[in-house]
């Protein structure tokens, strides 16, 4: 996408709703909203919280806007973070975007604890006059899929709940996904064609077990099994653990695929999930997008 057909919208919180005990969702509203782009999917977007020594009239909204903000120093530099557009509705000027509520590690979860109506953020988007290839759209799976796998942690639950929204009837595959809370589970939207495999993890000492198990287990079933292909090893504490595969014009990197496989979640289990579809099972890799969207211990943005 172009810089002309992405904006920075001052968005106020309209509303605040416990969807489950670890998904906050917050509506807001404004009449710029009314241009706010919904192109599907798992749309990412930037969200910009304000802190006290950061407020978001801080952040430098230009074409260079990012060299600029990172050129802020610490203490005057908004905090940003990535999210999943859970819905838009352009003409009553609002969207909603969920995120995960848990302890307070940071300055994005204590506005998430502590978001009231009229608080506000910025959040960087498409707009409505956004058209042709999206590459904030990370879920593009080859037009003939016999199955796909969508799996992820809880952070990656939003962007599933949106594909599963999307996706056509017809459509067939398995989700894995693991929460923190047993009522989390609830999340999801049900699809005809789509088995959930969900568990809320038994504490943090378990964290991965079900999705790494689960997945593993649903590969034996659905993937046949091919040969290996290496994949480079990605220091997750270093570097970024993100690839989707694309032919050069932005489309689908195959035609057809037997499984089309997309992992989201916390990096390392990420990084230990496409190893062993592509290295073990033998997946064509061009039919696997995996995004490590955080790391344990450390803040994204």
């Amino acid at each position: 996408m172009t810089q002309s057909t992405m904006a920075f919208f001052r968005a106020p919180v309209a509303s605040v709703a416990d969807v489950t005990p670890s998904f906050r969702r917050f509506t807001f509203k404004d009449t710029a909203l009314s241009v706010y782009g919904d192109p599907g999917f798992d749309q990412r977007v930037k969200v910009l919280f304000p802190t006290p020594t950061a407020p978001i009239e801080s952040m430098p909204t230009g074409e260079d806007w990012y060299d600029q903000w990172r050129a802020l120093p610490d203490d005057a530099r908004p905090v940003m973070r990535t999210y999943t557009t859970r819905a838009v509705r352009n003409a009553d000027h609002e969207v909603d975007i969920d995120m995960v509520a848990h302890d307070v590690m940071g300055p994005a979860s204590a506005w998430i604890a502590d978001a009231k109506a009229g608080d506000e953020v910025l959040i960087l988007a498409p707009t409505t006059a956004h058209t042709g290839v999206n590459y904030g759209i990370d879920f593009v799976p080859p037009a003939k899929t016999e199955n796909i796998l969508l799996a992820g942690d809880e952070t990656a639950a939003p962007a599933i709940a949106r594909i599963l929204e999307q996706l056509p009837a017809d459509a067939r595959g398995v989700v894995v996904l693991e929460v923190p809370h047993p009522d989390d589970i609830a999340y999801l939207p049900a699809h005809p064609g789509f088995e959930l495999i969900t568990a809320a993890r038994e504490g943090e000492h378990c964290r991965h077990d079900h999705l790494i198990a689960a997945v593993t287990e649903v590969a034996s079933r659905l993937a046949p099994r091919g040969i290996g292909a290496e994949v480079e090893e990605i220091d997750v504490d270093h570097d970024i653990l993100w690839e989707v595969p694309r032919t050069a014009k932005g489309g689908a990197a195959l035609k057809s695929a037997p499984l089309y496989a997309w992992l989201a979640g916390e990096a390392s289990a990420i990084k230990a999930l496409r190893r062993h579809l592509v290295s073990e099972v033998g997946v064509d890799r061009r039919a696997v997008a995996f995004m490590g969207y955080w790391r344990l211990g450390r803040s994204e943005n």
